[in-house]
């Protein structure tokens, strides 16, 4: 990727904020109950209400009982939110009703997260003669469907006037897919350190996991792009060390994932389904592992580095570039044998997986601040909205 196309995070003069004060986002995605999408439109739009950027959010969701927790999350947090609340696919009254929104609230700029925003919603912003910017988190894959609305994502980009990618692999194949380097900013993922994690024995306690065990923690969605299959083929190939796995997270492969790690490592999976802000319980890990075949700049790995845990992560996406060898063991993807030997090695030397994760946390606070993470959303924001102007 060339100079002209990643921004430096500490390349943004910081009187770019002071400028951005005015600056009116209005950011669109559709929250699932927890993701990384969503933690990113979580912490961003906090980060730039503190920094004086005014923000609001408009949510898309379908009708159900309950609020949804993201939703809950953003109000809680002071985060001015509009829920689109619309049955599925009635995407006219989803435009209608985020034209709407726009028409009140007049923002500057319109920021989408996720193809569908970006498909169904994005062109709303075109008729209003609203600049928009658009957060590419990643490409998953799968099946075929799936694979036709991310390479519609990837043509609708080439119309966007700013697309953001969280990871620098990311970019490349964003410009390889002809989006203009002008127009295309890597912008890797940032975290705001919390310092409520559960202690080990209550978080252990709060998941039902032995209090002595050596655990191997897993989180994220159960779908073929995180690799959670080739982490019970890692398990099974410790059958003979005195190690147990704990798995939080829901999708659609978690029947054939308990089914099989009820074949291959019986009884040493603990399958937790869903559990909402689980990273407040990532302490209850001896290591945390990634074994994700495709990533962006995932939260996830920023929460187990805030954790001060051991990490096993595949190199792929945007990882290599937040982790380097001292911070954690990277191995391939697919490669449950080279997944088995990193847990391996880092419960057999305890002294040197504790200081890859001491240097993993104090990289965290050096390279991944929000405040550099604002300072350059709000940088693109102003060269989106000069460009609008005509000369």
């Amino acid at each position: 990727m060339s100079q002209s196309t990643a921004l430096s995070s500490r390349a943004v003069p910081a009187a770019n904020i002071e400028k951005a004060r005015a600056l009116r986002v209005l950011h669109v995605f559709a929250p699932a109950d927890v993701g990384g999408l969503e933690r990113v439109v979580c912490s961003l739009t906090r980060a730039q209400r503190a920094w004086g950027i005014e923000t609001r959010v408009a949510a898309i969701v379908e009708p159900r009982a309950q609020e949804n927790p993201v939703v809950a999350e953003l109000r809680a947090s002071g985060v001015g939110v509009d829920v689109i609340c619309v049955p599925p696919r009635a995407y006219s009254l989803e435009r209608r009703k985020l034209a709407e929104i726009c028409t009140q609230w007049r923002p500057d700029v319109v920021h989408s997260h996720g193809y569908r925003c970006d498909l169904v919603d994005s062109r709303v912003a075109v008729r209003m003669a609203i600049p928009r910017v658009t957060t590419m988190h990643g490409f998953t894959g799968g099946d075929l469907r799936n694979k036709l609305y991310e390479w519609l994502q990837r043509r609708e980009a080439r119309r966007m006037e700013a697309v953001i990618a969280v990871s620098r692999p990311l970019g490349d194949q964003l410009a390889s897919s002809s989006v203009s380097r002008e127009r295309l900013h890597v912008v890797p993922n940032a975290y705001s350190p919390r310092a409520d994690f559960a202690e080990r024995s209550a978080a252990r306690r709060e998941l039902g996991l032995p209090t002595d065990a050596f655990v191997v923690g897993w989180v994220g969605r159960l779908t073929p792009e995180k690799g959670a299959d080739v982490f019970v083929a890692a398990m099974a190939l410790l059958n003979r060390e005195p190690v147990i796995a704990s798995c939080v997270g829901d999708g659609s492969e978690r029947p054939s994932l308990i089914s099989r790690s009820a074949t291959v490592a019986p009884g040493r999976v603990y399958w937790h389904g869903r559990v909402l802000d689980a990273s407040r319980l990532l302490r209850a890990f001896d290591v945390f592992v990634l074994s994700s075949r495709t990533e962006g700049t995932p939260m996830v790995l920023f929460e187990a580095m805030n954790a001060g845990i051991p990490i096993v992560a595949t190199r792929v996406g945007g990882v290599p570039d937040v982790l380097r060898r001292e911070d954690a063991l990277l191995v391939k993807s697919d490669d449950p044998e080279s997944l088995a030997a990193a847990i391996r090695e880092t419960m057999q030397n305890p002294t040197a997986a504790l200081a890859r994760a001491a240097s993993a946390r104090a990289r965290l606070d050096a390279e991944y601040g929000v405040g550099p993470w604002v300072e350059q959303h709000a940088v693109i924001y102003r060269q989106v909205l000069r460009n609008a102007i005509p000369q």
